[in-house]
Formats: structure tokens, sequence, C-alpha cells
């Protein structure tokens, strides 16, 4: 991939994707005949759905957006029973803002974390915490996040991204117990930054390169699944510390949303604390221990 994704190609796989897991009993119609030829719901349905010409849905799902009012929007987004990221996500192809855009372009370099941030991460000692930025990239982390994650220090800059880690670093295959769910949430983030960001060549030339190292990558992305970071639970395997449940929530950066804080905590009392007051105790040992 070169330069920049295909916003008129995502715009249409995105909704053909989306019209094709719906079943005509899904929303209320009736399914007549047992053989379609068809996955999902036919254009005319989803049309019909929507309130809107079948001639006009479908120059939408050839990814033909232009001049298509937010009211439209809504009522596809409503039909297709897509999420609030889906939604923002639909917006984001089919009426991308000029100023965005101009601003994406223009702006491919990161903006550096803030000293009061940066301060604030070294300031937490017991709780892994680290700041990503657009591309999954890992901007900054405090010693317990390299303690759990291991030393992103001795990496090269380009190789400090969570996508690039999951999928082309098998160690990190062993760290997450739940790999495939990290695996799918990392490539739903990266799908919600192509659609802020389609001209941005960096993120064009991140996905070309996993589509092509990666296998499972390649098969996620042509899913169109996107997600925003929020909050969970990851369960991870570490080599000096054993398995652990923990908490992780994700803060966005107000003067900044491509930025976001992330933190992972332990319930209180429970075998996964006990266990980062271990890491926290061995500190520098316990970053060294680990892959990165």
């Amino acid at each position: 991939m070169d330069g920049q994704l295909d916003r008129r190609a995502e715009l249409s796989e995105f909704l053909r994707t989306r019209r094709a897991r719906l079943k005509p009993t899904d929303v209320g119609l009736e399914s007549f005949g047992r053989h379609r030829r068809v996955p999902g719901l036919r254009r005319e349905e989803l049309a019909q759905l929507a309130g809107v010409s079948v001639a006009y849905y479908t120059r939408l799902e050839q990814g033909n957006g232009q001049n298509v009012s937010a009211e439209v929007l809504d009522a596809i987004a409503r039909a297709l029973r897509l999420t609030d990221a889906e939604q923002a996500h639909l917006t984001h192809l089919a009426r991308p803002r000029q100023q965005r855009r101009r601003a994406s372009a223009g702006r491919s370099q990161q903006r550096p974390v803030q000293v009061a941030l940066l301060q604030l991460l070294e300031s937490i000692e017991t709780v892994p915490a680290y700041v990503t930025g657009r591309r999954s990239e890992i901007l900054a982390w405090n010693r317990m996040a390299a303690a759990l994650f291991g030393d992103w220090g001795k990496l090269p800059a380009a190789e400090r991204n969570w996508a690039r880690l999951v999928f082309l670093n098998p160690d990190y295959r062993d760290l997450f117990v739940d790999w495939d769910q990290k695996a799918y949430d990392m490539v739903s983030f990266l799908r919600m930054d192509a659609g802020r960001h389609p001209d941005d060549p960096r993120l064009s030339a991140l996905v070309g390169e996993l589509s092509v190292k990666s296998e499972e990558f390649r098969r996620l992305w042509a899913t169109h699944d996107v997600k925003e970071k929020s909050y969970g639970v990851k369960r991870m395997r570490h080599p000096l510390v054993g398995e652990l449940t923990l908490s992780f929530e994700t803060f966005r950066l107000v003067d900044d949303d491509e930025q976001c804080f992330v933190t992972y905590h332990a319930e209180p009392g429970s075998p996964s604390a006990e266990a980062l007051r271990l890491l926290a105790s061995w500190g520098t040992d316990a970053a060294t221990s680990l892959p990165a």
C-alpha cells in the first residue's frame, strides 16, 4: 500500500460487510425462499429499512458518499444496527472533514508526550501505565509497564508499536493468554484510525507491512470490524510471576485525542495484586526477563 488507503473502497467494503452479517429475520423481514444469493440482507432490503431509494443506497455502497446527509447516514446506521464505534467509522468514511484531512496529511509525525504526563507516568510506581498514539505507537511508559510487558526502550523506535509486537513478535503470543482477542482488538483499533486518517502514509505503510507478514492480520483486516479503545480485562502469562488477571482503563487526552493514557491494575488482595507487587520490587530485573 502506497501513500494512503482508498477511502471509497473502505466505505464500500465496510457497508457490504455490515450488510452481509444481517439476516432478514434479524431486522423483522421475511426471508422469501430457502436459497438466497447473498449472505445477508439484499441492497433492496437495506434501502427499504433505511427509507432511501435502492439507487441512492447502491451509489453509497459503491463508495460514493459525496453530499450524503447526516440524517441518511443515521438511518442507514440504524438499519444496519451499527455500534457507536461503527457509526462513527461510517461517518468518517462517508463525510470526511476537510480540515481533519489537511491536518492528517500535514502532520504524519506524532506529537511529543507532554512533560507533565511524562512526570505523572514516572510518579506511578505500582501500576503499569503507558501512552499510545496514532497507529498504535507506544510513546512513553513507566517502570512497571516495562516490568510487565518488556523494556520497550531496548527496541528501535519504529518497533515500539503494539500492532507490530502482537502480530510479528511470537513472544507476545505467550504473554497474552487470550492472544486471539488481543489481535482482534488491535486490528479493530487500527481500522478506526484508518477511518479518521485515510490519507496517513505511515498508517498505510504499517497496514501493508502487517498484511504481507501476517496471515492473521490480513484475515482480521478483511472483516472491517472497528472498535474504540476503552476498558476491560486481560489475562497475561508472565515468565517470572505466572498468570495475572488485570483490568485496564483507557483515557483519551483532552488536548490531543490521538494520544491515550492506559493503566493496568489488579483487584486488591488478589494473587494478581501480589504478582504486581513482586514485579514492582524487582523493577529492572523483571523487565530484562521479557522479550522486548
